[in-house]
């Protein structure tokens, strides 16, 4: 029986291995022709380099203020994914929890957000930011991580949560002396914090990956971010640096991969439990 029970297994270990295979490769592709000559690049697949161009990984600091771009992707990063998750957690639980005058029709002005593609608001946004003196600065990007559209969708994902969290919780918080913003803070937040890490790690991926935004609002080379400075190793003829490149990329995704594993967890939970566990 054990016998047959490893032989059924077998075309779904295949499966897996088959799977595993089409999507690791792209990233080890990357980092093997990473420390590869350009000229190494096309050609036949290899699974070790071979040239080992460690000097690519410093080359890219040279070519560009790469640790300047870096930097700014940080700050924008960080500040617009703290900014996020706290003002969405306060909204899901307000749309949730509490009852004003017109809730569900802003819930659902909140909602055309998800509707409504960046290309047809950054041109009005561009202009507001230059009216506000905010143009060539980190400013719009953290503020558009925090209310675009990432943040809208945050805002429905924790009211949606926040709307299966038993009532009894909050009387007996109120029962105990609680106002509403110590529920919030001593009840909800704990309660909520697988869902708050998914929405943490969605709104930094959002925030790391945003192209559109810093080429329309950002017009100095220092004050680039990842995705702009990634397509800006070029040589004297405006040819790709592809060995360049390819390097940038690989160090551009080691914060994305580890808020992943640092949250990993979190976000396995708030897929199966319902966080009252």
């Amino acid at each position: 029986m054990k016998t047959k029970k490893y032989f059924n297994q077998i075309p779904y270990w295949l499966l897996m291995l088959i799977l595993t295979v089409l999507f690791v490769y792209p990233f080890w592709w990357m980092v093997v022709n990473s420390l590869n000559a350009s000229a190494e690049i096309f050609g036949a697949p290899k699974l070790l380099p071979t040239s080992w161009a460690f000097s690519n990984y410093r080359d890219i600091f040279t070519v560009q203020p790469f640790a300047r771009h870096y930097t700014n992707t940080v700050v924008v990063a960080l500040l617009g994914t703290l900014g996020n998750v706290l003002l969405c957690a306060m909204a899901g639980y307000a749309f949730a929890r509490m009852h004003f005058p017109l809730r569900n029709t802003a819930f659902l002005l909140l909602l055309t957000a998800l509707m409504m593609p960046i290309e047809v608001t950054i041109i009005p946004l561009f202009f507001q930011m230059r009216n506000w003196g905010a143009h060539d600065t980190l400013t719009p990007l953290i503020l558009l991580g925090i209310f675009g559209s990432q943040g809208a969708f945050s805002t429905f994902m924790l009211r949606q949560f926040y709307v299966t969290v038993p009532n009894e919780l909050e009387e007996a918080a109120r029962i105990d002396g609680l106002n509403p913003l110590g529920i919030f803070i001593r009840i909800m937040l704990p309660v909520a914090v697988p869902v708050l890490s998914s929405v943490a790690i969605l709104a930094f991926i959002a925030v790391w990956n945003t192209y559109l935004e810093p080429l329309v609002f950002l017009s100095s080379l220092e004050k680039f971010t990842l995705p702009l400075s990634l397509t800006n190793f070029n040589d004297t003829y405006g040819l790709p640096q592809w060995h360049l490149q390819l390097a940038a990329t690989t160090l551009s995704i080691v914060p994305i991969m580890a808020v992943y594993l640092i949250f990993q967890q979190k976000v396995s939970d708030s897929m199966v439990n319902s966080g009252l566990k």
